[in-house]
């Protein structure tokens, strides 16, 4: 299963080349980058570790490409995203982010479906991640 949060998420995975054009985009545009990785990649989990502070104060591209480079090193098996926050409202909002890094084996969801009073059913995701089965003996 190929998870597809963010901007270009359902095109092919970007070259270096490529994120590092959309760095210079988000620099050209003022906005701070941030680095976040997970294991776990739940549509409602927006809280994502922080790889280091967001650069508020970097206008280098090579700079930060080289901070996405030290996280897949040191995470190579998470997915990693670079972050663009826009400050020109007075609050620090997210404009765009995309995956820069996948797990080799992305585990996917399982759909959990609950029964309850008045023939209502009610649905929810949860993530293969989080379970400890192992792929393949998980469904």
């Amino acid at each position: 299963m190929r998870i597809t949060q963010g901007t270009f998420s359902f095109l092919p995975d970007l070259t270096d080349a490529q994120i590092r054009a959309q760095i210079e985009y988000c620099l050209a545009q003022g906005w701070a980058v941030g680095i976040e990785y997970t294991d776990d990649p739940h549509p409602r989990n927006t809280f994502w570790e922080m790889y280091g502070n967001p650069m508020f104060d970097l206008r280098d591209p090579a700079a930060i490409m080289l901070e996405v480079k030290a996280c897949r090193d040191t995470f190579p098996q998470r997915y990693i995203r670079v972050t663009a926050f826009d400050s020109t409202h007075g609050t620090e909002s997210v404009v765009l982010s995309f995956i820069v890094n996948r797990p080799d084996a992305e585990p996917g969801f399982r759909l959990i479906r609950t029964e309850e009073p008045g023939r209502t059913l009610r649905y929810s995701i949860e993530s293969y991640a989080v379970q400890a089965s192992p792929e393949g003996a998980r469904y």
